[in-house]
């Protein structure tokens, strides 16, 4: 079944729907402020939703699934078709702007985007397959000096051979000053990728910090596992969606299980950092304080992604 983007509007707000995204009511994060999924918007209200219609629709001309959270800033939505191309549509009539391909086959859930803004500078930062792009909103044309060729991949860097190991994104990076940190999701068996939570600079795509998930020697929680488990083990990743405290600096990070998720033999102890909630210092990856749910998790108990108030 091809898969399609609509908007509702009441008919009322019809002809007030293309000035509002002027007037700082822009969806600009996945999730909303603080992950908080809440608008402030009050056009909509409990005596008018019953009287919503269909104020246009745009054709994906994809079969799929794209679980696609679209992002809606300065009158422009931003979203992925199930093949994880990534589009740009005028926000008043559904037209199309651009369309970017990667040219990398890639799909499965991919929830949102992530769009950094300094003055009038902006970039997208879009996800397909393991490679994180960083793109021209206005064009959807990567942005050369961002790695190699607008693009980085995060199969890189993780002590593993990046041949062997998965990594893809459900939900996309957050942004904090000119660094985007990014989890990922991996296999739930062996080969796995370590979930090492990372910074990138928005600009080079050159890493700025990274946290453990897995500790390595010196690290605290490195007790927790069997000796050297780092070079090996996998998982303990934070896959479903972070937030970020701004007014403090503040990161939450949930993980999820490590590998094997069902079978813990080889991994004996508490397993710090898998299935915790992390408190790090954004600007450094320092960790702050932590919350393991599970000890030693061989049931897959990975914890959802976080919200704050």
């Amino acid at each position: 079944m091809t898969k399609r983007l609509s908007v509702l509007a009441a008919p009322m707000l019809l002809a007030a729907l293309a000035p509002a995204f002027a007037q700082n009511t822009d969806w600009a994060v996945y999730g909303g402020e603080g992950g908080r999924r809440f608008s402030s918007l009050a056009q909509i209200t409990g005596a008018n939703v019953g009287k919503l219609q269909q104020a246009w629709r745009f054709d994906m001309t994809e079969a799929g699934d794209p679980q696609t959270h679209p992002l809606a800033i300065d009158g422009v939505v931003y979203a992925y078709t199930p093949s994880l191309e990534t589009i740009a549509l005028d926000g008043a009539s559904g037209r199309l702007l651009w369309r970017f391909s990667s040219g990398v086959k890639a799909g499965g859930p991919q929830r949102g985007l992530a769009m950094w803004r300094k003055g009038r500078e902006q970039r997208l930062f879009a996800n397909a397959g393991s490679y994180l792009y960083a793109l021209d909103p206005k064009t959807g044309k990567p942005l050369a000096g961002f790695g190699e060729g607008g693009r980085i991949d995060l199969r890189q860097g993780l002590d593993r051979d990046p041949d062997k190991i998965s990594v893809a994104l459900t939900t996309p990076g957050v942004i904090w000053r000119d660094m985007i940190i990014m989890g990922f999701r991996t296999a739930e068996s062996a080969p796995a990728a370590p979930g090492d939570i990372r910074a990138f600079d928005v600009h080079t795509g050159k890493q700025r910090w990274v946290f453990h998930t897995i500790p390595h020697p010196d690290e605290p929680g490195y007790q927790t596992w069997p000796a050297d488990y780092w070079k090996t083990g996998g998982g303990a990743n934070a896959w479903p969606g972070m937030v970020l405290d701004e007014k403090r600096g503040v990161l939450f990070a949930p993980t999820g299980s490590a590998v094997s998720d069902f079978y813990g033999y080889d991994r004996t102890g508490d397993n710090l950092y898998a299935n915790s909630l992390l408190a790090l210092d954004a600007a450094s990856g320092k960790l702050l304080w932590h919350f393991q749910g599970v000890h030693h998790d061989i049931a897959d108990r990975d914890f959802p992604s976080c919200l704050h108030a």
